[in-house]
């Protein structure tokens, strides 16, 4: 099992690309504009996208990438797999022809190079001997973070959110967890902020993480440009018995 983040950042700029994991080479988590370093090759082998909830820097990529792998995905619809809250989102404010058009039903209603796939809180999906499981999450929107079992590794993403016992209790039933990717979007003076947005910051995080049972590799994620270091330093310095790193995309992991 392979995992490749195309975009991990909280924020654009130089260098910088908003959420999307690749694993393998036919799954996507998320839709950033972190797609966009995607070869068209690469475009046209996505089979599976599964959504963490529906805000803007996570689903970007998605009508882009369906517009240009169109002709690809004519024969073999690419499933869009999330919430049905997420989903009724993206049909609503994206799929909507005025945003964009509806890949949903194009090039036809029974041939549309799109389908939506409703996940619900605790399932799981078998793919190619993987197993990705939904896990619901505390975020603005109802969101999910994912579970991806696969040749006996365990990755797990937290997807949007802030202090929850839903993850962290998924996560300790695991018999194993090799490696972690979760989201630290604000330092802590932005404590009120974070609770607000319902993201994490570091005094928040580790909290939550001072209950797991496991001890994997953690890689931070969705910092806010230009607080990386601050993030990174205040995390540590929170949670100093765990090997904890700060995404910046591009990364590779082979489980």
């Amino acid at each position: 099992m392979n995992i490749r983040i195309l975009g991990c950042s909280g924020g654009i700029g130089a260098g910088l690309r908003t959420t999307a994991i690749r694993v393998d080479e036919d799954i996507l988590i998320d839709t950033g504009t972190g797609v966009g370093d995607l070869t068209l090759d690469e475009m046209r082998a996505i089979r599976h996208v599964f959504m963490t909830h529906s805000h803007l820097d996570h689903a970007v990529g998605l009508p882009l990438l369906l517009d240009t792998v169109f002709e690809a995905r004519s024969s073999d619809p690419l499933l869009v797999h999330g919430r049905v809250e997420t989903l009724d989102a993206l049909r609503k404010h994206i799929f909507n022809w005025v945003l964009w058009p509806d890949f949903s039903v194009l090039p036809s209603p029974e041939a549309a190079v799109m389908r939506f796939q409703e996940m619900q809180v605790g399932g799981s999906v078998e793919l190619g001997g993987r197993r990705i499981t939904a896990v619901d999450v505390n975020h603005t929107v109802p969101g999910l973070a994912y579970i991806v079992e696969g040749n006996g590794k365990v990755f797990a993403f937290s997807g949007d959110t802030g202090p929850n016992r839903t993850l962290w209790q998924a996560l300790n039933e695991l018999p194993r967890l090799d490696v972690l990717v979760v989201e630290t979007a604000f330092a802590n003076r932005n404590l009120q902020l974070a609770n607000e947005s319902r993201h994490y910051c570091p005094d928040t995080l580790a909290a939550d993480l001072g209950t797991l049972r496991h001890d994997p590799d953690i890689w931070l994620t969705h910092l806010k440009p230009g607080a990386e270091d601050e993030i990174l330093g205040e995390v540590r310095a929170a949670l100093p018995g765990r090997r904890l790193q700060r995404l910046v995309g591009g990364e590779t992991f082979t489980l």
